[in-house]
């Protein structure tokens, strides 16, 4: 049974990197957030970012398989203005996943240390210095496997996080045991009429629609050494990634709901979350939830720290880059900047939330760039986007705008 569920996810391909890009601590903080203060009211929200994921997964992939080119390749040979677009988009990807590499790994970095501290309570007089220490080792051990550079180790091993991570949340799901009803309700749209509830919002669609997922797409799809004749193993990929996508963050926030929302708990800390399955389940809460979120941690710091480097060598000669030079000393400056929030001490839970609300700003033109793309006959030839196609990307365009106007509107509550 292990054995045919390993060949069945390692089956999904390029779409394990799409999931462990949208499902870090970052998602999971967002997630337990919205769950343990407004239910699954957000769920519409949720529902929504997974189908449009779904949509520009399988526009990017099909364009890749028919042109073999790469996205911002693409977009700087066939675009007007190609060039200063691509270069915004590597400048805004970059920001939005760099400032969620620090909250992910100051989150990572806690929860370890917090279930350290359980069972070594003297851990206690030296956090500060635990918890960088611990981020340090980690960031070091994502990096040293980089180094390495090949393709299918990168996908075996998020495949292990990916699985573990989906294991764990999804067993926490049948510990609580969430009331169905009101997890329906979360399909009925409306906005949390609160201080910080159109940041959440921003944050859940930055989280779930990231467009560093869809522009490594065909770096990706590359990578696996698919062509033409694989368009139904592509479009069967970006399925059931977005699927196992929404299920896996559904069960974070119906685990959240169940656990704090009824009580009128408030998450402040990285384990509140387990504090609260404790009394259910006892110790082994502990090792579920931990397991999900470091797990959760792991399979986005990974292909976090490759996004730069990818897309940089993408812009320049539209190739899956992972053992050049240039690739491991701009992977390297990714490590250093993702210590930050370790190193000044800062509260992960709120600085994730944050940063999270900035992928959201490049994303109009990363739809933009594609819907022209797959609507070049020239180009795409019998493959061009039909009317099905180009009606999901028009709404994930719509979907996107408002979203990156409510983001700034959050911003501007803050400020």
């Amino acid at each position: 049974m292990l054995k045919k569920i390993y060949k069945l996810l390692l089956g999904i391909g390029p779409g394990i990197f799409a999931i462990g890009y949208t499902i870090g601590t970052g998602s999971v903080t967002s997630m337990i957030v919205a769950g343990s203060q407004h239910g699954m009211q957000l769920l519409w929200v949720l529902f929504l970012s997974c189908l449009f994921s779904w949509v520009l997964m399988e526009a990017y992939g099909r364009y890749a398989l028919v042109t073999g080119e790469t996205a911002l390749f693409g977009f700087r040979k066939h675009l007007k203005f190609g060039k200063p677009i691509a270069l915004l988009i590597i400048v805004g990807v970059t920001f939005g996943q760099w400032n969620s590499l620090m909250g992910i790994l100051g989150i990572s970095a806690n929860a370890i240390f917090e279930v350290s501290a359980l069972f070594m309570p003297a851990l206690k007089n030296y956090e500060y210095v635990s918890v960088l220490l611990i981020a340090v080792v980690i960031i070091s051990v994502m990096y040293s496997v980089l180094w390495i550079g090949k393709y299918s180790i990168f996908e075996k091993l998020l495949l292990i996080f990916v699985s573990l991570m989906g294991l764990s949340f999804l067993l926490s799901l049948f510990i609580i045991l969430p009331d169905p009803k009101a997890m329906a309700k979360g399909m009925i749209p409306s906005i949390p009429e609160v201080e910080g509830g159109r940041m959440l919002v921003a944050a859940f669609v930055g989280t779930t629609m990231a467009a560093a997922t869809f522009l490594s797409r065909p770096l990706f799809v590359k990578g696996k050494g698919w062509t033409k004749e694989n368009l139904k193993e592509q479009q069967t990929d970006a399925l059931w990634a977005a699927t196992l996508i929404f299920v896996i963050s559904a069960a974070i926030m119906a685990v959240a709901m169940g656990a704090f929302y009824e009580d009128g708990k408030v998450v402040t800390k990285v384990l509140d979350m387990v504090y609260a399955l404790e009394p259910v389940a006892g110790r082994f809460a502990i090792a579920i939830f931990f397991m999900g979120t470091l797990a959760a941690g792991l399979s986005s710091i990974f292909p976090i720290l490759m996004i730069a480097p990818l897309l940089v060598a993408d812009y320049q000669a539209g190739k899956l880059d992972t053992s050049s030079k240039q690739f491991k000393i701009i992977a390297g400056i990714a490590c250093i900047i993702g210590l930050t929030i370790p190193v000044l001490g800062a509260n992960p839970i709120q600085a994730q939330i944050l940063t999270q609300v900035f992928n959201v700003f490049v994303l109009p033109l990363v739809i933009i760039g594609i819907i022209i793309l797959t609507n070049k006959k020239d180009l795409m030839g019998v493959h061009k986007a039909g009317w099905l196609l180009n009606l999901g990307m028009g709404a994930a365009l719509f979907f996107a705008c408002v979203i990156s106007y409510n983001g700034v509107l959050a911003i501007a509550e803050k400020m």
